[in-house]
């Protein structure tokens, strides 16, 4: 018996070793593949960036796993309580591994083979276990990935400090709507910060972590309600609520609200995307979409609202002179119109329209019924909300609207203001345009608008749609012009002139109105857009110089220099267009133009800023009667100021004088130049004050005619106009700086010389060195600014062969021959024939 019991006890114990050999080389071979749980000291979990404008307003966030770091000090108690009750009640007295959460998977997994279940069971896994799982291993459910996850877990305690662990599982935790960590879920669900979070919306978060799906708050939306409540028994009985607090909150719905992503305010998303696609150049996607970047841009909330009021109500307005056209789309009207029509979704965009469907047609009116809201998960507001559609109210539509509209027509209609349950027709244009504003001294864009809706199109025609600028190109002409001799009161014949192009074809360039003006002074010539003159100036001064100037200005970067171009035949963009006229009203400082101004990374450390400008003494520790510092201007001067002050003072010709005199209701300085390409097809505002600079730009996408009674000064000139008003309503007027050591004179218009007293006159700005025009006799002028050659040609060509000049320009026959201006008849002539030059 004693030799029974001996050999039994001998078996037991190599039975024992052996098992404890085998466990330990199971072990061994589980351990040897456990990753490297040292790397959490150094993880930086994908987070969003956030977008944000000018005055802080949240624009947009950027993420694929929509995540907000939140170190655990500033979790609140209520949080960390309701997770701990959820998932690990005794996480702050146990090794790593929950024992009575092991004994319950056990259970668990017991019960399901006596079911025939063979798969593993979830569950009993403590909060650190959880760590190990979503950060360093895989989700399979096996044996050995629960071996591994202990064993990690274990390890991990005794590196980490409890509370950086729990730090690691609430900022990771995937807890649905795209929703990862605890703080990106108080957004996404309730839209709120963690502190602001009761005890039932805290409860319901803590929930989510046993599957998002399965207590989805629209689709299972008992389940989730049961579960939270679940939580919230489990906090009572750990002593983090009170009954009374617990039957309150287990009384309250869901109250979830998603919140929205991509953009968040309506009117700015061709800003935001622009800024997207900017980061995203800067950084890569990786950095955008996880690199949790804070960017701050230059947008101004209220200026970008009364930019895309003032384009919409431009295109509208176009859109409207063009009639009626078709509906949105055609339903059948079944039992319930609100369920048919609410399948049709519409611009996000335009708050101020809705889509609705008519009901029933009568005499000049209809009744229709207003698609009704949707509501969070998809379903459909109960409302059925029916209004009158007034054809007297529809001003646009000269038909009756019987016989434009039938029953089942969806459509777009807006109230009628102070006409309660009246309603009338809106249209989606198919015209588009683009408006950006600018500050001219720094190059920030506080307003951008790249066309009607961004959700009908994500076309951004400020930035991506190239157009001619046709006239709108002049100015740069003009400087050129300026900076290399000539001024404002020069003198350019505008007279029929042929150019050969390069394939032998002829190009006779012409003026709007196909009629020919003569001498016309600089001044003149742009405030009334004179076509041929500005191709003779061009001529003259060289389409390479004018081509450098473009590329300088950043109109181009590169362009071919011919003629044709000098009349803005290129192709560039309304922001370019903007930057260039920004970079006249700041004095010639080249601006380039931004909608960041400035990026810091995830710890706060600013990566990027906009204004390059040199701060001397804005590092001092301390003050001991130094002086301010000094902001040194380090950007290029492109053009002389004083070249762009009179520029300056040419446009703000073409508002007092030229083709944009719609823009003199402003009643400030405003500076400015249209611009109309051939057949209509494109038409060009871009102007600036002293504080803002703004470029808008109306067309088709796919160019055609928009009307031969469309041009900038009719188009685009009043959505100017009706946004100044609104971005500059209470800031006083302020003047155009003029450079010291410029002269002015008072100068004819028509002619270019020095005015007579009590004649007509414009007060005109000279570099040192120059001035106004020389008379040579009572009526004659001198005409030195003419093209010698041309003028040889044109004399010769009217006046006959025997007409010549001298090398220095001037006719060689004196006073006969020469063409004078005539101060009583307001015109050139040529005495010595009588004729009109």
């Amino acid at each position: 018996m004693l030799r029974l019991l001996g050999w039994i006890f001998g078996f037991g114990m190599f039975v024992a070793l052996a098992g404890v050999a085998v466990a330990a080389v199971y072990l061994t071979t589980v351990s040897a593949g456990l990753p490297d749980y040292t790397v959490l000291k150094d993880y930086q979990p994908p987070v969003t960036t956030r977008v944000h404008a000018a005055d802080g307003t949240l624009l947009a966030e950027f993420a694929r796993e929509r995540r907000l770091f939140q170190p655990i000090e500033t979790v609140p108690p209520l949080l960390v309580h309701a997770f701990l009750s959820a998932e690990d009640k005794d996480f702050y007295s146990h090794g790593g591994i929950a024992i009575d959460g092991v004994f319950r998977a056990l259970r668990d997994n017991l019960m399901a083979r006596l079911d025939g279940n063979t798969a593993i069971q979830g569950g009993g896994s403590s909060i650190t276990q959880q760590v190990a799982k979503n950060f360093l291993l895989t989700s399979e459910q096996t044996w050995d990935r629960k071996l591994q996850e202990a064993l990690l877990a274990i390890r991990i305690e005794s590196t980490f400090s409890k509370d950086r662990i729990l730090e690691l599982y609430l900022n990771e935790i995937f807890l649905g709507l795209n929703s990862y960590g605890v703080a990106a879920a108080a957004l996404n669900y309730f839209d709120k910060a963690l502190y602001e979070l009761t005890l039932s919306e805290a409860a319901y978060i803590a929930a989510l972590p046993k599957g998002p799906n399965n207590y989805h708050p629209f689709r299972r939306p008992q389940a989730a309600i049961e579960r939270r409540n679940w939580v919230i028994d489990r906090m009572v009985e750990n002593g983090y609520a009170t009954p009374e607090e617990a039957a309150i909150a287990k009384d309250e719905p869901l109250n979830v609200i998603p919140r929205a992503g991509g953009s968040q305010l309506y009117s700015a998303e061709y800003f935001t995307e622009e800024v997207r696609r900017e980061l995203a150049k800067l950084y890569g996607e990786d950095q955008l979409y996880g690199g949790g970047l804070s960017v701050r841009t230059t947008l101004e909330p209220r200026l970008q609202e009364y930019a895309r009021k003032a384009l919409m109500d431009g295109l509208i307005a176009y859109d409207h002179g063009k009639g009626f056209r078709t509906p949105v789309a055609s339903i059948e009207i079944g039992e319930d119109w609100g369920l048919d029509v609410a399948k049709i979704a519409p611009l996000s965009d335009v708050p101020e329209w809705q889509l609705a469907v008519v009901l029933e047609m009568g005499s000049n009116e209809a009744s229709i019924g207003l698609r009704p809201d949707g509501l969070a998960g998809g379903a459909v507001a109960d409302d059925r909300i029916v209004g009158t559609l007034s054809g007297p109210e529809i001003k646009w539509v000269s038909k009756p609207l019987q016989d434009i509209l039938k029953v089942g027509d969806v459509v777009y209609v807006s109230p009628v203001s102070g006409k309660t349950g009246i309603y009338t027709l809106e249209q989606v244009p198919e015209i588009e345009g683009a408006l950006v504003a600018m500050d001219p001294r720094t190059g920030r864009v506080l307003a951008m608008v790249g066309g009607f809706s961004y959700a009908l199109s994500e076309f951004n025609r400020a930035t991506q749609a190239l157009r001619q600028p046709g006239s709108s190109f002049k100015p740069i002409v003009y400087a050129a012009a300026l900076d290399n001799g000539y001024t404002p009161a020069s003198v350019v014949l505008d007279a029929p002139v042929e150019i050969r192009n390069a394939d032998g074809s002829i190009w006779r360039p012409e003026n709007y109105a196909q009629e020919f003006y003569g001498p016309q002074t600089l001044r003149r010539g742009i405030e009334r857009s004179r076509n041929v003159m500005t191709v003779r100036l061009a001529r003259d001064i060289g389409m390479p110089l004018v081509a450098e100037y473009a590329k300088m200005f950043g109109v181009y970067d590169t362009m071919q220099p011919v003629l044709a171009m000098a009349l803005g035949a290129g192709e560039t963009t309304d922001m370019r267009m903007t930057a260039a006229y920004a970079t006249i009203a700041n004095g010639g400082r080249k601006i380039v133009p931004t909608l960041i101004d400035r990026i810091q990374d995830r710890y706060g450390v600013t990566v990027y800023k906009h204004d390059q400008r040199l701060c001397q003494g804005c590092e001092a520790t301390d003050w001991h009667g130094q002086g301010e510092p000094l902001i040194v201007d380090n950007r290029e001067q492109v053009l002389d100021p004083m070249t762009a002050y009179q520029i300056t003072s040419m446009l703000e010709g073409v508002v007092q004088r030229g083709t944009g005199t719609a823009a003199r209701v402003l009643n400030r300085p405003v500076a400015g130049k249209t611009g109309t390409t051939n057949d209509y097809k494109d038409a060009w505002f871009v102007g600036f004050t002293p504080e803002l600079a703004v470029g808008v730009y109306v067309g088709y996408d796919q160019p055609r005619s928009m009307g031969s009674s469309v041009t900038g000064g009719t188009f685009a000139v009043p959505i100017f106009t009706e946004f100044m008003q609104k971005a500059l309503e209470g800031t006083p007027p302020s003047q155009f700086n003029v450079p010291s050591g410029m002269t002015t004179a008072w100068i004819n218009p028509n002619s270019g010389v020095k005015a007579f007293d009590g004649e007509a006159a414009i007060e005109e700005a000279f570099k040192p060195g120059t001035g106004p025009n020389l008379i040579t006799s009572v009526i004659g002028v001198d005409v030195n600014a003419f093209d010698a050659i041309q003028r040889q040609q044109l004399m010769q060509q009217q006046y006959g062969s025997g007409f010549t000049t001298q090398p220095g320009g001037q006719p060689s026959q004196g006073g006969a021959n020469q063409p004078v201006y005539d101060r009583t008849t307001g015109q050139w002539v040529y005495p010595g024939r009588g004729g009109l030059f």
